[in-house]
């Protein structure tokens, strides 16, 4: 049998340096790795169907299903991180905190981008924040062409930057990425972010899913075992990476339905609470028998 040879865009991480080398062998399936410095500027072609496997945004994801776009994900987690130190603001313009932040102006790169969607369902379910009474500031469009941002958003002048209008005062706060926040004047909105988060993942029993693994549906339904086979490699290159575990003891690279089951139904619930997916998505609309056996 020859062996299928598959499109593909991953970026470099830990774990999926051993995949990328090719020191995970199979006779079944061998990659055609594109190079992928920043994997987000590869994710349209990913819902456009130009790649057989890749990574992408849980938020992404859970739009391409909303509208029915042929991509399945695996029980796969690229990476994951608590975003709750995100949301940043000024502190040479006063103090934001998540009390007095209705009323706000906040920016965010794009509105369905997944640390914004993380962050928003933060302050709604667990801080009590209507997110209606903030305005929110965009940069981008998303990824899946059918969504709109809402009406009440307000897309940024053409040239700026979050950061730029943070720093110059022309919004209050905005979903920073992390070396920003050791600039000495942007601060967390949510304090005591480290307990914040402990007591969130004692809470929902999930960690914030960031990138995942997708294939095309096609493949999965034409060639389950080639989808097997790359979950098996998959699962392969994160045991050896050097670091399976964060600093705190948690696996923020679970791999498994059984290991990411709760994390996908958070992320589905705090997607449909937003109105960034067109339909409520529920486990089973997520994946089918031979994606919910790959464990």
């Amino acid at each position: 049998m020859s062996t299928l040879k598959l499109q593909a865009m991953l970026g470099d991480y830990p774990n999926t340096m051993a995949l990328k080398s090719g020191a995970i062998k199979s006779d079944l399936v061998s990659f055609d790795f594109v190079k992928a410095d920043v994997p987000h500027d590869f994710f349209k072609k990913v819902i456009a169907g130009e790649f057989d496997v890749a990574e992408l945004a849980i938020m992404t994801y859970l739009q391409a299903r909303g509208w029915n776009k042929p991509i399945a994900a695996l029980p796969a987690a690229i990476s994951g991180r608590f975003q709750h130190p995100q949301l940043a603001y000024n502190s040479d313009f006063g103090t934001i905190t998540t009390k007095n932040l209705e009323g706000k102006r906040v920016g965010v790169r794009t509105y369905p981008q997944t640390t914004p969607t993380w962050v928003r369902g933060i302050l709604q379910n667990d801080y009590g924040v209507d997110l209606s009474k903030i305005h929110w500031v965009t940069f981008e469009d998303g990824h899946v062409p059918e969504y709109k941002d809402p009406a009440d958003s307000e897309r940024a002048p053409h040239g700026q930057t979050f950061m730029k209008m943070l720093l110059a005062g022309q919004i209050d706060a905005a979903v920073v990425m992390a070396p920003d926040l050791k600039l000495p004047n942007i601060k967390s909105v949510i304090q005591d972010a480290k307990a914040e988060i402990a007591a969130w993942h004692k809470s929902y029993n999930a960690i914030q899913l960031n990138h995942v693994i997708v294939v095309k549906e096609s493949l999965l339904k034409s060639n389950p075992e080639a989808v097997r086979e790359i979950f098996r490699m998959m699962k392969e290159s994160k045991k050896a990476a050097a670091d399976p575990l964060g600093a705190d003891g948690i696996d923020y690279r679970p791999i498994g339905f059984s290991n990411n089951r709760r994390n996908f139904e958070v992320a589905a619930q705090y997607a449909w609470q937003q109105r960034i997916i067109p339909r409520e998505l529920k486990i089973d609309d997520l994946f089918n028998d031979v994606t919910r056996a790959l464990e």
